[in-house]
């Protein structure tokens, strides 16, 4: 049963049960209030540095190492496996720093469908400071093993809103909030990019308003793709901009695209219907689109600084 629920979402979400491994990651969930039903572990010792209380409302089951290595996943197993109750947003305790640092800036996960990716992506989401985080149907389970490991806790650091269709997405965004995605793919912005940093046109575009806006086109889905990214859907355009230019004057929220497909034409509808903008990550001309967990770091530590800046006193501002 420990190995099923392990490797199967299926028996996750019909018994409401995830499986975690190790001190770190049982630590963080039991002081955010997750609920520890049954927990193995292999010597004694490796009770002392979990708290007291939430044990004694658990089972506890002494194992052998061997049985925990054998349902294991890490090369180095830490002999602590526990199962707990399904965690619910709503009535997670989160840290008191996460909350205090906390911004009006989300991120939205469009189809990432590698659990590694979406483990860093989490990672990142929380590091920046971001409110919550939504996955739409499509994402990988944020409660697959291989998410929680690269996760490093960031499933008990903020809310993690999984399976959300598209038209129950906007009533998880607060009232008000501006739409961005996120895209390295336009050739024209590289471009322009390219010819700014060599000096062209002297000091460049202005803020938020490129010289040349590049309209958004995002690029044809491959024939074979499935209906979600078909090529024949049509998608509004966006003004674009470059991430490090200012787009966090409102709330915002940021759509980071899957790996195989990229954005969908869901996230540029939503995105038009809130005064929304594309955000390039521009690359060297001939390099491939970047990782989607890469992509969500940088866009959204960007956000974060714009953000901080843009509450630091005047006289603050002029030494930076």
């Amino acid at each position: 049963k420990v190995v099923t629920i392990a490797k199967s979402k299926k028996f996750r979400d019909h018994h409401r049960k995830v499986l975690l491994e190790g001190h770190r990651l049982i630590k963080d969930a039991l002081g955010a209030g997750a609920v520890l039903q049954t927990l193995f572990f292999s010597t004694v010792g490796h009770l002392k540095e979990l708290p007291e209380a939430e044990l004694k409302r658990a089972n506890l089951v002494k194992v052998k190492f061997e049985d925990i290595k054998s349902w294991s996943d890490l090369v180095t197993p830490q002999g602590l496996i526990g199962i707990f109750s399904k965690p619910d947003h709503a009535k997670m305790s989160y840290p008191a720093a996460q909350l205090t640092s906390s911004l009006p800036l989300l991120l939205i996960c469009d189809n990432i469908r590698d659990p590694g990716n979406l483990g860093t992506i989490l990672r990142s989401a929380a590091g920046a400071g971001c409110e919550k985080v939504l996955l739409t149907k499509g994402c990988v389970d944020p409660w697959e093993p291989k998410v929680l490991r690269a996760g490093m806790g960031a499933h008990f650091r903020l809310p993690i809103i999984a399976n959300l269709d598209w038209e129950s997405l906007p009533s998880n965004l607060p009232a008000g909030i501006q739409v961005c995605v996120a895209d390295n793919k336009d050739s024209g912005a590289r471009a322009e990019t390219a010819s700014v940093l060599r000096g062209a046109g002297g000091a460049g575009s202005a803020p938020g308003n490129p010289k040349s806006p590049v309209k958004s086109k995002p690029e044809a889905a491959p024939e074979d793709e499935d209906e979600e990214g078909a090529a024949s859907v049509c998608v509004p355009e966006l003004a674009t901009q470059y991430y490090y230019e200012n787009w966090t004057q409102t709330p915002v929220a940021v759509v980071i695209g899957g790996e195989t497909h990229g954005l969908s034409p869901d996230a540029f509808h939503l995105a038009a219907s809130t005064g929304g903008k594309r955000l390039v990550i521009p690359v060297v001309p001939g390099v491939d689109s970047l990782n989607s967990a890469i992509a969500a770091g940088i866009v959204l530590f960007e956000g974060k600084r714009q953000l901080l800046w843009r509450h630091k006193p005047e006289d603050e501002k002029k030494f930076l």
